[in-house]
């Protein structure tokens, strides 16, 4: 498959692939069981050049969707936690500014995010809304002269207890549109609380976001975002990155348990003989391989702008869902030894939970599918 990048798409793959390995990879465990973000981590991102990369509103040369996927890939391969705070800075925060920003707005805020002197977060879901954020959104805007006052709260927002600035998405209470605006950190009635006490993506500084009378500029409010369908159009390219993620999971499941069988002995050889064990590898390989299969076409088709909703929540539904069985498969054959983080394969089985989860759950993404193969809506 990788040999559908071309050459300058390759060497951007290597290079980044030769970051992560080095950089990344021999702290990731360490900075998931503190929950602590490597932050020194960040101008060897920055020098890599790739951040807004999705986006052909953002500044630099537009790059094709199979190189971001298997970027997204190779990075969750590594570290689900950092994959996950490059695509809410990268995806979703610059995402919503080159999507819904006017011509200066962009030119405000885009160059210092791809160059990742400023980061970004998106606040969409809120405590009592997740999947029902479309109509259920509480958080509310109301205009007050050349400023808007927001009040509401937001949960889940991952980069949001350091991001310079975060996209609030909220109702306007004049039109019942929803709008999106944003919020430097230091803004009056803004504060970002981190989340304790998490299971997976740990190393992901998520957070609970309070709006108090937050007052925020008409010249921070997104101009070209006019409805949730704005919003909904900037979910609907992060939710292929997902997809890709799963992929880099899976494969990660495999590499790992595959190492582990070629050098675990047990009844005097190593377990990688025994037929059993080679059942759970291939099974691995054949979910990871048949996934990369349906996201490489995924790109395919956003690159001939023959991409719609249906297709990006079936690739995120299904390959979540065989991730979530890869690393079980990968946990099973280690047994014991894969419930410590020493064998790398007990990160990865807790961050496959969020991955399921995040960007529309499987239900939710399933009644999409559903609507578009059938003709009829089964939503609540």
């Amino acid at each position: 498959m990788q040999d559908l990048l071309d050459d300058r798409e390759q060497e951007i793959v290597g290079r980044v692939r030769a970051f992560l390995e080095e950089r990344v990879a021999p702290i990731a465990n360490d900075c998931w069981s503190r929950a602590e973000f490597p932050f020194d981590l960040i101008p060897g991102y920055a020098e890599l050049g790739i951040a807004g990369l999705p986006f052909e509103e953002c500044p630099g040369e537009r790059p094709s969707s199979m190189l971001t996927g298997f970027l997204a890939m190779d990075m969750a391969r590594v570290d689900p936690s950092m994959a996950t705070f490059f695509g809410v800075h990268s995806g979703l925060a610059m995402g919503s500014i080159g999507r819904c920003g006017s011509a200066e707005q962009r030119e405000r805020w885009l160059p210092a995010m791809g160059r990742m002197e400023r980061i970004g977060a998106f606040a969409l879901t809120e405590p009592e809304g997740g999947s029902d954020v479309s109509l259920g959104l509480r958080t509310t805007a109301r205009r007050d002269g050349d400023h808007w006052v927001l009040n509401g709260a937001k949960r889940w927002i991952g980069n949001a207890t350091f991001a310079d600035l975060t996209v609030v998405w909220a109702r306007d209470e004049d039109d019942g549109q929803v709008k999106g605006f944003v919020v430097g950190k230091d803004a009056p009635g803004f504060t970002a609380t981190r989340i304790e006490n998490k299971i997976a993506l740990r190393t992901v500084q998520n957070a609970d976001i309070v709006l108090e009378d937050c007052r925020v500029p008409e010249a921070d409010r997104l101009a070209e975002a006019r409805s949730f369908r704005d919003t909904a159009a900037v979910l609907r390219r992060t939710r292929s990155g997902v997809a890709w993620q799963a992929v880099g999971v899976m494969l990660a499941a495999y590499e790992i348990a595959r190492r582990y069988a070629v050098e675990r002995e047990q009844f005097g050889r190593v377990i990688a003989e025994f037929q059993l064990v080679q059942d759970l590898l291939v099974k691995m390989l054949g979910n990871a391989t048949a996934s990369l299969g349906m996201v490489v076409r995924l790109a395919q088709l956003q690159d001939a702008g023959m991409y719609r909703d249906e297709h990006s929540a079936l690739a995120k539904a299904y390959c979540t869902t065989r991730m979530r069985e890869a690393v079980g498969w990968a946990r099973e054959l280690m047994a014991g030894n894969g419930i410590v983080l020493d064998y790398d394969i007990g990160r990865f089985v807790a961050d496959a939970e969020a991955l399921y989860s995040y960007e529309g759950t499987r239900e939710i993404n399933t009644l999409i599918v559903g609507r578009a193969a059938t003709g009829h809506g089964a939503f609540v």
